[in-house]
């Protein structure tokens, strides 16, 4: 096992060991927010400030922007903890299938290669994208009986959903990186770069699993 993989998954481990802590303990999903979301974007800020280098407007167009979202799905987050706990495993579920489509797209990209998916990720193929959406349809059983509003076909064509929002957000930061020609957004998670290379499709998996979830 190469140094690389053994940061990788040691990271991994921690990571998940706070999500369950963010879920069970409502002071850390708050401060774990803040830190998280603050990152995020002062890693998405140095992207943009590498990309339109010659252009104060636009780099203050996409900052603004860009904590503006972060702050919004940060509050919404906790408002529906604070007043709608009921609605929480609606996160819950959009989290972990996010991370599902990037194992699974991780895993088959690497067991069957083939045709690359875009110019954009060079690493991203077709067949890691198949993965991505088997991986993330395989939670809908264990999850059947907690999301009770929803029907099996329903919550196939709302999982892929999420999924596709996973994959278009985590293409959206690796456009970017490409266009700042760096590689990671930082490398403050050994084995995995920065956090929003961890969480580049998260954030856009989040709210639109819990519209989807909550009014489809």
């Amino acid at each position: 096992m190469s140094l690389e993989l053994k940061k990788r998954i040691i990271t991994s481990i921690a990571l998940f060991a706070l999500l369950i802590s963010m879920y069970l303990y409502t002071y850390i999903l708050i401060v774990s927010l803040i830190i998280i979301a603050l990152i995020a974007w002062i890693e998405f800020y140095g992207l943009i400030s590498k990309i339109f280098i010659r252009s104060k407007i636009l780099t203050f167009i996409f900052k603004s922007l860009s904590l503006m979202y972060l702050s919004l799905l940060v509050f919404g987050i906790l408002y529906v903890v604070s007043y709608k706990p009921e609605l929480k495993i609606f996160f819950v579920y959009s989290i972990f299938v996010s991370i599902a489509s990037d194992i699974g797209g991780l895993i088959f990209g690497k067991l069957f290669k083939g045709k690359k998916l875009t110019k954009i990720s060079p690493k991203k193929t077709i067949s890691g994208s198949i993965g991505s959406f088997i991986f993330s349809l395989m939670l809908i059983f264990p999850f059947l009986d907690t999301i009770v509003n929803h029907t099996i076909l329903s919550l196939f064509m709302v999982t892929g959903l999420i999924s596709l929002t996973t994959q278009l957000g985590d293409l959206f930061i690796s456009y970017l990186k490409r266009k700042a020609k760096v590689k990671d957004t930082s490398d403050l998670l050994p084995g995995h770069g920065g956090v929003l290379d961890r969480i580049d499709g998260i954030i856009f998996a989040i709210p639109i699993g819990y519209i989807l979830l909550n009014y489809f």
